[in-house]
């Protein structure tokens, strides 16, 4: 296309149609669904603040407050872009100075679209963050719950997807509540860093006139300011943390997931998910597929996509005002965080309903060389050898046992001293009682009694303490919500009572 040809097509003035195409209108788009309320919000957090201070008189205030309250929200949300305002801020504005008159512009005065946009995006990720991290409770209590249930469920521990070590499913599912937990915490973070206003920076010196920036923090439910006005317009790592803490906790979901499909497998045999998380086959009617896991670890591959996305738009850039951090990556955080909600809620709920075949998970490690470990601590105790030399007398009783065909229960007094004399040259001289101890699961896991192990009386405590744990937590997390909601209620309030004032 010639340079004339391209004008013809694009227009002569902003917004040029394949601009309008590519970036405005998905823009609003995206505006319309996450961005509209906040932006009321903070519409009536500054007004009341501006009539707080005396910088618009209670009357004025209240004329403006009007014509917010008239807005047709509902027209708004379902608007689609036209071209004649740049964005969803000037759409709305416009609005309310039709309604107000000239007063209607004297709500912008002392502030910028920079930190009312920054505002916006802290609002909305806020939300999503604290759904996550209750997400994320819900499925430390059913951990909890489910570990509860199996202290004296005896399975096998694997290493490089080996036959390990004998433990309990409730050691397993402390892990996980252990690592979730963790997930938590850099979810609280990234609340906590988000949870700040930018409000009052403007576009990144602040202003000259005298407002209240913590009055409007605190009518927002803003934990406190952003001080700095440039770091509040420029700093966007609070968005990179949010992305980092939903990463790490969709490389767990995913590795969670994954042994899970694993012990649902028939060769596995270790649960059964329950019927309303599986599908049949179109041509094969014994299918059960566990395909809420499937799915569980898919879209945590997602979300992880989507995070990473963040992180990608936000590298090597300008430390300030850029669209970067803007409406173009808003949308991959949103729908990374709202995954994490999403997937720990599917992941609870699997959790919570699947079956667990004890018989078989103890079978499996009776059966197992994985009670050898033990064997050779017994050898330390029993017979007092150094563990090197008792771990070289056991990998040849292994030795010697698997070349001739025998299960692990059939390693008796004769075969240890056998092995003995063929590493120190003497028999042991154990005695039965005490080998067959050794080679029982049973045993291996209750006298594995320390900080952590898998002894269901540890687990029993370990449960406990993380059940305690567990309520400060949801404590916190309802006191934080029932504090940004007081804070909204306050601002319904003010902004009632300014709508009156004539």
């Amino acid at each position: 296309m010639t340079r004339s040809e391209i004008l013809a097509h694009e227009g002569r003035t902003f917004p040029g149609r394949t601009y309008a195409e590519v970036v405005l209108a998905p823009a609003y788009e995206q505006a319309k669904a996450h961005l509209l309320a906040p932006m009321l919000w903070i519409h009536r957090a500054h007004l009341v603040m501006l009539a707080e201070r005396g910088l618009l008189s209670e009357s004025d205030a209240g004329v403006v407050m009007r014509a917010i309250q008239r807005l047709d929200v509902q027209k708004l949300a379902t608007s689609r872009y036209d071209g004649s305002c740049e964005d969803l801020f000037f759409a709305v504005e416009r609005e309310i100075i039709r309604q107000a008159g000239e007063l209607g512009g004297a709500l912008h005065l002392g502030r910028s679209r920079n930190d009312m946009g920054v505002a916006m995006y802290r609002l909305v990720l806020r939300d999503k963050l604290r759904r996550a991290i209750e997400s994320a409770l819900s499925s430390l209590a059913i951990l909890l719950d489910v570990a509860e249930e199996h202290a004296e469920t005896v399975m096998l521990g694997y290493t490089h997807t080996q036959q390990a070590q004998p433990m309990t499913l409730a050691h397993y599912l402390l892990a996980v509540h252990d690592a979730i937990a963790r997930d938590v915490r850099r979810l609280e973070a990234a609340y906590r860093n988000c949870n700040r206003s930018p409000l009052g920076a403007a576009a990144l010196t602040t202003t000259g006139f005298p407002i209240d920036r913590e009055r409007v923090a605190s009518l927002l439910g803003f934990e406190g300011l952003v001080e700095n006005a440039y770091d509040a317009i420029g700093g966007g790592d609070y968005l990179a943390e949010a992305a980092l803490a939903a990463q790490l906790a969709f490389l767990g979901l995913g590795r969670y997931a994954q042994d899970l499909l694993l012990w649902a497998t028939q060769e596995f045999g270790a649960i059964r998910i329950a019927d309303p998380y599986v599908q049949t086959s179109s041509i094969m009617p014994q299918k059960r597929n566990p395909v809420s896991l499937e799915h569980i670890r898919a879209l945590s591959s997602s979300g992880f996509g989507s995070a990473a996305t963040v992180l990608q738009m936000m590298h090597n850039t300008p430390f300030g005002d850029i669209n970067d951090t803007e409406d173009d990556l808003q949308p991959h955080l949103w729908r990374s965080v709202d995954l994490a909600d999403q997937v720990f809620r599917l992941f609870t709920v699997v959790l919570g309903t699947m079956e667990v075949s004890r018989q078989t998970l103890l079978d499996r490690a009776r059966q197992s060389f994985a009670t050898v470990t033990e064997l050779a601590d017994t050898l330390v105790r029993e017979a007092g050898l150094p563990f090197r030399t008792a771990h070289g007398v056991t990998a040849e009783v292994v030795r010697l046992a698997v070349a001739r065909g025998l299960a692990v229960t059939g390693i008796d007094r004769a075969l240890v001293d056998e092995a003995a004399r063929a590493v120190i040259g003497r028999p042991l001289d154990l005695d039965a009682d005490v080998i067959t101890r050794a080679l029982d699961p049973l045993n291996f896991v209750s006298i594995r009694r320390l900080p952590g192990g898998p002894a269901p009386e540890e687990a029993r405590r370990g449960i406990a303490s993380r059940r305690a744990a567990l309520a400060g937590l949801v404590g916190a997390s309802e006191a934080e919500a029932k504090r940004v909601r007081a804070a909204l209620a306050e601002l319904d309030a003010r902004s009632a009572a300014l709508a009156g004032a004539r």
